[in-house]
């Protein structure tokens, strides 16, 4: 165990360093009583005593969440952390996507409150490998296909997240919760092969020759492909767009996957909505045909080497 807690403290000291440098600073875990997150509270509080807190969000979509919640609760106060209990509501619709949302607004409400230096979630190398293989089954981008970082933002907050044990497997952390003598919570939507990921994650488990690190690792170099594509967009943006009155014109001098963030960047700006990247491709493949084509409430024609964009007439009734 201590082993696994040293290295776990080096995980922490990259993806982290200015905790390293103050231990004052509070670290945050999000822990829903999973297997994951509670391996990940149970190595944060033996790598930084005294500097960890813990909070649980209970969406309220399942009868047993109360009682997870509790448990959490329960494993906390025996390691003598503060832990706290958001309860949130979710709107009907896309269940999954609204969880999301609300989770890390209470997530962000809490470490303002509390003075949350940087919050860590339990995302791993399996987690990495799956999004990857349901990415690539849906022929995405280099935007689809990238993994998660081991740093960025809490979802709509201007608050640290980090992800410790991204480079660990799934097995490592529930190893941890077991040699600790704990009962992770289970959640049968874990095994609903109604979910694309509980079918991905069957398949990977079945097949003992792939190597779910190395497509984690993948994963994090699409990543760093996105981020290079991003300045490379930033830069044919402000070198060839230009607001011409109540449009924008943009002359394409940049590859096809550069110049498509170009367009998507311009729509948004019009319309105030992100557009769907077959959208944007198709958009793009319409414009170099010498063709005008609508992406959402935006109209695109092209000219003598640039294209202009412009809000589209309201309809009449």
């Amino acid at each position: 165990m201590q082993l696994i807690a040293d290295r776990f403290t080096q995980s922490l000291a990259q993806v982290w360093p200015e905790g390293a440098r103050d231990p004052s600073l509070k670290l945050g875990i999000a822990v829903s009583g999973g297997p994951d997150s509670l391996g990940l509270l149970l190595l944060a509080a033996a790598a930084r005593p005294g500097g960890v807190c813990a909070a649980t969000v209970d969406h309220g979509l399942r009868a047993e969440s109360a009682d997870e919640a509790a448990q959490v609760a329960a494993v906390c106060r025996d390691l003598g952390l503060a832990h706290e209990v958001l309860s949130v509501s979710v709107e009907p619709g896309n269940v999954q996507s609204e969880a999301r949302a609300a989770r890390y607004a209470a997530l962000a409400d809490w470490m303002a409150r509390e003075g949350v230096a940087a919050l860590a979630t339990a995302h791993h190398a399996d987690d990495q490998a799956e999004t990857l293989v349901m990415r690539l089954n849906r022929a995405s981008g280099v935007a689809g296909l990238a993994g998660v970082r081991e740093r960025g933002w809490v979802p709509g907050a201007e608050h640290l997240l980090i992800r410790p044990v991204l480079g660990w497997r799934r097995a490592e952390l529930a190893a941890v919760v077991a040699s600790a003598g704990l009962n992770a919570a289970d959640d049968p939507s874990n095994r609903n092969t109604a979910f694309d990921r509980v079918r991905v994650r069957q398949a990977l488990a079945g097949a003992d020759w792939l190597d779910v690190g190395a497509w984690a690792r993948s994963a994090e170099n699409l990543a760093d492909a996105d981020a290079a594509l991003d300045w490379a967009a930033d830069r044919e943006y402000g070198a060839w767009v230009v607001r011409e009155g109540l449009g924008v014109n943009y002359r394409p001098a940049a590859p096809r996957a550069i110049a498509m963030r170009v367009i998507a960047r311009i729509v948004e700006e019009i319309d105030g909505h992100a557009p769907r990247g077959n959208a944007v491709a198709r958009a793009f493949d319409s414009l170099l045909a010498r063709q005008p084509v609508s992406i959402g409430d935006v109209v695109a024609r092209p000219g003598p080497g640039v294209w202009s964009f412009m809000k589209a007439r309201p309809r009449r009734v």
